[in-house]
């Protein structure tokens, strides 16, 4: 029998890529007068759930579609995180 999962990716640059996106973030909070920011990367966040028979299966298949479709492990990191939901209480 399945179970429900809800999965949290985050995808960011790999350090060596550039971020032209990061870069005018980081302009225009200085121009807006903020002081004291750093190199800002931007990345992406994704949330989604999914069926699996396990926990083991639910990772598999979410490091799958990170590499295949969510991010490019090209110039992308990802990390995930998965866990069971409560099942829902029905009347």
């Amino acid at each position: 029998m399945s179970q429900r999962y809800q999965a949290q990716i985050y995808v960011t640059l790999r350090p060596s890529v550039l971020d032209p996106a990061g870069t005018a973030v980081r302009s225009g909070l200085q121009q807006l007068g903020v002081e004291g920011v750093g190199d800002v990367r931007i990345g992406k966040y994704v949330e989604l759930t999914l069926d699996a028979d396990d926990d083991a299966d639910a990772r598999q298949k979410v490091d799958l579609m990170c590499d295949r479709l969510l991010a490019n492990p090209t110039i992308e990191n990802y990390r995930f995180e998965v866990s069971a939901m409560a099942e829902e209480v029905r009347a």
